[in-house]
């Protein structure tokens, strides 16, 4: 069993940003390389999520209200939350395909895919062209 997962951004619809409106993270997320990867997770029918720093990971069918979690502002105990949320979540996917730019990669993320209990499974990608 695979799942493709992607970090979340800090583009965010503000129009939901002051409301207590709950939605899942394709209508959330609005920078244009989320939901290019959405779009085709969608498209290719295939398991995805979000990793959020605010709420660890979050699979398309889940819904949050609008939040800012700066990837800066995460404490040691709040990373081992989301440490915790990305073991626990994906801990039964034989592939863990992680897609990201080498070139905006934070150091939480790297942190995050280092000390992950299921990091031998975490396969790193970088071309959407990937997902199949």
């Amino acid at each position: 069993m695979r799942i493709y997962i992607t970090h979340c951004s800090a583009k965010k619809d503000a129009s939901l940003k002051n409301t207590n409106d709950e939605v899942t993270p394709d209508r959330l997320c609005t920078t244009t390389q989320l939901q290019r990867f959405m779009n085709k997770c969608r498209e290719k029918e295939v398991q995805w999520a979000v990793f959020s720093t605010k709420h660890g990971v979050w699979f398309p069918h889940e819904k949050h209200k609008w939040y800012e979690k700066d990837p800066d502002t995460v404490s040691e105990s709040e990373f081992k939350e989301l440490l915790k949320s990305f073991q626990e979540r994906l801990g039964d996917y034989e592939e863990i395909c992680f897609y990201h730019n080498p070139g905006r990669f934070h150091s939480l993320y790297k942190k995050l895919v280092k000390e992950a209990k299921v990091r031998g499974r975490i396969l790193m990608f970088t071309h959407l062209s990937e997902i199949v």
